[in-house]
């Protein structure tokens, strides 16, 4: 296994230019290829999970071009895609592989999706009981409600209620959200139970709107989408920088002193993560913010302060929280974070796991983890990333703590970050 040794790291400052955010990016592509005319795309995300998404639209036929290091031209396909029978790969990219199944099943075609391992075992099962509630054919080609699946033309029967869960992932009602205006005609979504990661939905309605769908929301229950309403093309879109991605660098400046600020995210961001910075400064992080920047020092105490927060607004920023819960000056506990279970990994048990090889005692719970800091970080811990890029990310942190740090397979980055590890080491010493 490829692994990459840190050493003992004393100080962070300095800026970083963010890559584009993955939901942005990935929502902004399947929007574009469902429009009505041509979309440039600026800054789009370079990386494993818009590979995935891209090399999807270039096989079903949509006009995808690269007009730039990270531009590119898609010429819309409103009529639907031109290919109607593929087998499509989509690796572990939740944002390309939930999306597109939506898209297909209404698409009248017949396509297979799937993925590596993992994302065969990630559920899916609540998205296709929403799209079989629309007349979708839908068949899972091996566990009952996981991926891979096969998709059949179907006569498909739009209007009316249909009704999914809202407490395993956010990304299947983003995936029906931005499929129904394909059908025009007015259809409700109800949302059964709690919703989690609100903030990553209001990105879904946001884009929607600049491609000229707005979707009633009543509350976190109930969205309307218009009949008679489909998407056209905005002419350029810009992708803002990734939010989830600034966490790593202002915990840093946190941690590491500062000032460290990230540009591309900032008070004008429509992505919930840049909530993050809210949650540093709550302990004790000297945070302060632009309107396409934030910036981040440590606190004026010696340490950051010890916190018991909800989650479920920003479970992929929270897993930095984990991490830096390591140099807080007691036990922190983060609650809400269930999602963490159906992500790239179990994120709860791994994070519990690597804590504890840097010498932190760890609770895990079925949707939380309690975590006391050591007095003094273990040196010369081999930290299992499990194929899971924001694991890889996160522990980058604990050579802040003056102790030498093995990562292993760190190229897992690539899902969202290719640079990450460069970059890091571009702002620290």
């Amino acid at each position: 296994m490829e692994f990459l040794d840190l050493s003992p790291l004393k100080s962070a400052q300095g800026s970083v230019r963010l890559p584009g955010s993955k939901s942005i990016s990935n929502r902004t592509l399947l929007l574009a290829a469902l429009s009505q005319g041509t979309t440039d795309i600026r800054d789009l995300l370079t990386s494993d999970d818009t590979d995935r998404m891209l090399d999807a639209l270039g096989i079903l036929g949509v006009g995808v071009e690269k007009t730039g290091e990270r531009d590119y031209r898609v010429n819309g396909a409103p009529q639907g895609f031109v290919n109607k029978e593929a087998d499509l790969f989509l690796g572990n990219a939740g944002t390309a592989f939930r999306p597109l199944t939506a898209a297909l099943a209404l698409a009248g075609g017949h396509y297979k999706l799937s993925g590596v391992p993992r994302m065969h075992e990630r559920p899916i099962g609540d998205l296709v009981d929403g799209l079989r509630q629309l007349g979708a054919d839908i068949t899972y080609l091996a566990n009952e409600g996981f991926p891979p699946l096969d998709i059949k033309p179907a006569q498909i029967r739009a209007g009316g209620v249909i009704r999914v869960k809202g407490n395993v992932s956010s990304q299947f009602l983003t995936a029906l959200l931005m499929a129904l205006p394909i059908t025009g005609v007015e259809t409700t979504v109800e949302v059964i139970g709690e919703l989690i990661s609100k903030p990553y939905i209001e990105i879904t309605l946001r884009l929607m709107a600049q491609f000229g769908v707005e979707v009633k929301r009543e509350g976190w229950q109930r969205f309307v989408i218009p009949g008679g309403k489909h998407y056209v093309s905005p002419g350029t879109v810009f992708v803002e920088g990734d939010a989830s991605s600034a966490s790593y660098f202002l915990a840093a400046g946190a941690i590491g002193g500062g000032p460290l600020r990230v540009e591309g995210v900032g008070r004008n961001s429509i992505q919930g993560d840049v909530a993050f910075a809210q949650s540093l400064q709550a302990i004790g992080a000297q945070i302060t913010m632009g309107e396409n920047w934030i910036e981040a020092k440590a606190p004026t105490s010696d340490k950051l302060h010890a916190f018991d927060m909800d989650f479920n607004h920003i479970p992929d920023a929270a897993m930095t929280l984990a991490v830096a819960a390591l140099f807080c000056d007691g036990p922190c506990q983060l609650t809400n974070i269930g999602s963490w279970r159906v992500k790239e990994t179990d994120r709860i048990t791994a994070m519990a796991t690597e804590l504890r090889k840097v010498g932190a005692v760890v609770v895990e719970g079925e949707d939380w983890l309690r975590i006391s800091p050591p007095a003094q970080l273990t040196p010369n811990a081999v930290i299992d990333t499990y194929d899971d890029h924001r694991m890889a990310m996160c522990f980058s942190l604990v050579a802040l703590g003056g102790v030498p740090v093995r990562i292993n397979d760190p190229k897992c980055t690539a899902k969202t970050f290719p640079e990450y590890f460069d970059v890091f080491a571009s702002v620290t010493k």
